[in-house]
């Protein structure tokens, strides 16, 4: 439920209506629009990138991880709710308020992430993540249908209250689906004291930097999921400006698309979650990022509507399966005493890390060329990247390292 819930706020506020709201009608459609929104998107990642493992670390000893996941969600409603009163002429303003609904999203995946190797054995961990994926873009389907009648005015200045209407409706649709968690799951309870958990957290951090390259596969999977994953928040954060900017899509148009998007990729992380677990993620991962390379080519190809919608089917399918498979991936190199710090580095440190590069270089790229294609191109150099640093992990289990921390 948690990923039914927390979907619409990506579909909504990173992938679809924000940033056509933001570019078209806050910006007033001006070239810098698409510059400022990389960088509201970039700044929110890094962010999230610098806090996530010391959070992790603390929340690992303090057995708090629900309590800072659910911080971390109440930022994402609240500041959600107030973009819902930003208009025409409050770009900075706006930004700012994206970057803390942004943060509460992002960094909340942390704490979440890190539930999967303690609720699923090792045969079913790629099922479950797949399973997790698919109902959470099931989610994003569901605020797309549940919103339609306010969106399909356009993302214009004329309906721009019908906009700002649906945002409140993400807000509480987060809010309300993300409760059974809170209300199902109870942390192991832990000793430490806040101010010797916070201390402890900076020590195990500074230990983990200084000897990550004693879990050689997790160093090498860590980096190549920089590069690829850097590439696919790119596409999600740029999908709705650049389908609109350079292909003309109307706001209806866009909606269904999405919707065909968001079905594909329920199938791909149901489908793709089950062959994870017959083939391993690192094949999986493999599989995906060869279809990932292929949907750039044929977006970058595209000259009419109907052949991007083709291509959005094959988008859906590879962006559940590839996030799923990852997340597999990680769960099976992480030692499990330490599950939340390492999720810390993969969502936070190299995960939105990976994020501040690839929306910048697209919207400097975008400005510069005059073409979104040009900036698209740039990510296929990502995706190849991440193929090649995949290529000599070991993804069983039986290769991560014991390592003694008797000193962190």
């Amino acid at each position: 439920m948690f990923d039914f819930a927390n979907t619409s706020f990506s579909v909504m506020m990173v992938t679809f209506a924000f940033p056509l709201y933001f570019k078209n009608i806050i910006c007033g459609a001006e070239a810098w629009g698409d510059a400022m929104w990389g960088v509201s998107v970039s700044v929110s990642m890094f962010v999230v990138a610098i806090i996530s493992p010391f959070l992790g670390a603390a929340a690992d000893m303090s057995g708090r991880r629900k309590r800072f996941l659910l911080i971390f969600t109440l930022m994402a409603v609240l500041a959600t709710v107030l973009l819902g009163f930003t208009g025409p002429g409050m770009a900075v303003f706006a930004a700012l308020l994206f970057i803390v609904a942004n943060v509460g999203f992002e960094g909340g995946l942390v704490f979440y992430d890190a539930y999967l190797p303690e609720i699923a054995s090792e045969r079913s961990i790629g099922r479950l993540s797949g399973y997790g994926f698919a109902m959470g873009y099931f989610g994003a389907l569901t605020i797309l249908l549940l919103l339609f009648p306010l969106l399909k005015g356009g993302i214009v200045l004329e309906n721009s209250q019908n906009i700002r209407k649906s945002f409140f409706v993400v807000a509480l649709f987060f809010a309300l689906f993300s409760a059974p968690l809170f209300l199902a799951l109870r942390d192991r309870k832990k000793t430490e004291l806040p101010g010797r958990t916070f201390m402890s957290s900076i020590r195990e951090v500074r230990y983990t930097i200084m000897h990550i390259m004693n879990y050689p596969d997790l160093a090498r999977f860590l980096l190549a999921f920089f590069f690829y994953n850097d590439a696919i928040l790119t596409v999600i954060a740029f999908s709705s400006i650049y389908a609109q900017n350079t292909l003309g899509f109307t706001t209806s148009e866009l909606i269904v698309f999405f919707m065909i998007v968001q079905t594909t990729a329920i199938i791909g992380s149901i489908v793709f979650g089950i062959i994870t677990d017959r083939i391993g993620p690192k094949r999986t991962i493999v599989l995906t990022l060869f279809i990932w390379c292929a949907v750039i080519v044929m977006a970058i190809m595209t000259r009419e509507k109907t052949f991007f919608y083709y291509t959005g089917l094959l988008a859906g399918m590879s962006m559940g399966s590839s996030q799923a498979a990852s997340r597999s991936m990680m769960a099976r190199l992480t030692p499990k005493e330490h599950v939340t710090e390492f999720f810390g580095f993969y969502d936070g440190t190299f995960g939105k890390a990976s994020a501040i590069l690839g929306p910048v270089i697209f919207g400097v790229v975008s400005v510069q060329a005059g073409d979104q294609r040009y900036a698209l191109a740039s990510l296929l150099f990502f995706f190849i990247l991440g193929l090649v640093c995949i290529l000599p992990v070991r993804s069983s289990s039986t290769a991560l390292r014991a390592v003694s921390r008797s000193d962190a």
